[in-house]
């Protein structure tokens, strides 16, 4: 029997078998959780149905996340579903990829500034909101971010002030949710994702992870899986409003 044995758990954020929030899937899974998933458009929808069917799941729902009414009602469906859940997993971001290629200054336009952060980090604000009354008592919220919150990270960009921005929300989350729900990221190292290869030299990132890391190597999304799972937990009952770092220890390492 895991330790998230019957607890039931949103998964947003999904887009393939390489997304970090399959890897958080599979590490709950396995530990013994009930998923349910988001899909982004009808385009996504037969992709998210063969994966919610890999994790004994029957409960995926289309919301695009740009809009208040959307997230609403996808917590409208659920509750069809289940009367009351025990957590979310927000693994979500968007940047129009000419923004990852370009210097800060120059990829950045009042549009993509506000679209990127409505996507990327209001959208956490949201689904707490409107799911809070359906939220058992000791639940946790996890969103995931990355070290470009805290440093100029080459070609990241945009993409750092949204989620410093993310970063921000789980603390100020955290302190207003308190007694009920837990609140934290998990900062991970670069991942080969979708996503990611939209970063230009993203492969110098990885690199650089791998040789300057103490560990000597780069992460997988089981690892952040299994660090998701724990934080979703009641094992982590202490821990709140924090980010955590799954990057083999980059973030501590300077120049040496």
């Amino acid at each position: 029997m895991g330790f998230l044995y019957k607890k039931k758990i949103l998964i947003v954020g999904i887009y393939n078998k390489s997304s970090i929030a399959y890897g958080i899937a599979k590490s709950m899974y396995i530990q013994g959780a009930n998923l349910a998933f988001t899909y982004k458009n009808h385009k996504l929808k037969e992709k998210i149905k063969v994966i919610a069917k890999k994790f004994n799941s029957k409960i995926f729902f289309r919301c695009n996340l740009k809009k208040d009414k959307n997230i609403k009602n996808l917590f409208l469906k659920l509750k069809n579903k289940w009367k009351n859940f025990d957590g979310i997993v927000h693994s979500i971001a968007y940047l129009n990829k000419k923004h990852l290629k370009r210097n800060y200054m120059n990829s950045i336009t009042k549009n993509s500034f506000l679209k990127s952060h409505e996507i990327g980090s209001y959208s956490f604000i949201s689904l707490a909101k409107h799911c809070y009354s359906l939220l058992n008592k000791n639940s946790s919220l996890l969103t995931i971010s990355y070290l470009g919150s805290q440093r100029c990270i080459s070609n990241y960009n945009l993409m750092g002030s949204v989620k410093a921005s993310l970063e921000s929300n789980v603390r100020y989350m955290a302190c207003d949710l308190g007694p009920k729900i837990r609140v934290n990221a998990i900062s991970s190292g670069p991942i080969k994702t979708v996503s990611s290869y939209g970063i230009n030299n993203f492969k110098k990132l990885l690199f650089l992870n791998k040789i300057k890391s103490p560990i000597k190597r780069n992460i997988s999304i089981n690892e952040i899986g299994n660090v998701a799972a724990f934080l979703i937990s009641n094992l982590s009952s202490g821990i709140t409003g924090q980010t955590i770092y799954v990057d083999g220890g980059f973030n501590i390492v300077g120049v040496y």
